[in-house]
């Protein structure tokens, strides 16, 4: 890995693991720290959270959409939950398959772990499961998953081409992919994208849409396609000269 890409993981970790060890529960969503996520999107959560959360239990909304409605999941698939943070997504997936499905969360913060395994074992819940290690290499074995989900996460990898190389190869043929991400029209300059503090607030490190479908299709996936978009930080992208930002839906499969 690359000098670059160890400083925006280290600047990534620093930032969630910091989240993690806050004693406030809801989001770091915001107005003065653009962080993945509007007011509308926390109140989704918010919202979905009371079905399943029992009142002692303390969760991050950090997405920036909702990937599990979208994913259209089944009881008894295997779902992979890129980034899962305190687990929130992998709680509201594991309702959906079932007893006999199971949803693995990957994450690269340890203290995100920490947090998503003390609120799977509050929740009681046993066909979910959280490992450690980055989007851009998988603890997960080929050909195992059915359904890829992820929230406002793989804008914040350095290098998206091996998170979608990896994506592909641990679903099963068949196997889909359910997104919600930030994307832009246009491109980030390079002194945008050497700031830190924005990358890992999931601002600098977002691709134009088209270049973030092409990197899919590269990597395999066929029927690659952006579901919706939505403003996302327009107010920053105006003030700052940035790209126009969007929280969008992405959705894509796995050929066979």
């Amino acid at each position: 890995m690359s000098t670059e890409s160890e400083k925006i993981h280290e600047a990534v970790r620093d930032r969630y693991g910091r989240l993690a060890r806050s004693t406030q529960a809801g989001s770091c969503c915001q107005p003065a720290s653009s962080c993945c996520g509007s007011g509308e999107d926390v109140r989704l959560y918010e919202g979905q959270a009371a079905g399943i959360m029992a009142s002692d239990i303390t969760d991050l909304s950090l997405g920036c959409g909702d990937p599990v409605t979208i994913a259209g999941l089944r009881a008894g698939e295997t779902v992979l939950d890129l980034g899962s943070g305190a687990g929130l997504d992998c709680f509201q997936a594991a309702q959906r398959v079932g007893d006999s499905g199971r949803v693995v969360g990957v994450d690269m913060t340890p203290e995100m772990i920490a947090r998503a395994d003390a609120n799977r074992s509050k929740l009681g819940l046993r066909n979910v499961e959280f490992r450690q290690g980055t989007i851009e290499s998988l603890p997960v074995e080929d050909g195992s998953v059915d359904v890829i989900i992820s929230n406002c996460v793989i804008n914040l990898a350095p290098d998206k081409g091996p998170v979608f190389r990896e994506a592909f190869r641990v679903l099963k043929p068949g196997g889909r992919m359910s997104i919600s991400d930030i994307v832009t029209e246009g491109q980030f300059s390079q002194d945008q994208k050497a700031d830190m503090d924005r990358w890992a607030e999931c601002i600098s490190g977002a691709i134009d849409a088209g270049q973030y479908l092409s990197l899919m299709e590269e990597a395999g996936f066929a029927d690659a396609r952006v579901l919706n978009r939505e403003d996302y930080a327009a107010s920053v992208s105006e003030r700052e000269g940035m790209p126009r930002i969007y929280s969008a839906r992405i959705t894509a499969r796995k050929p066979g």
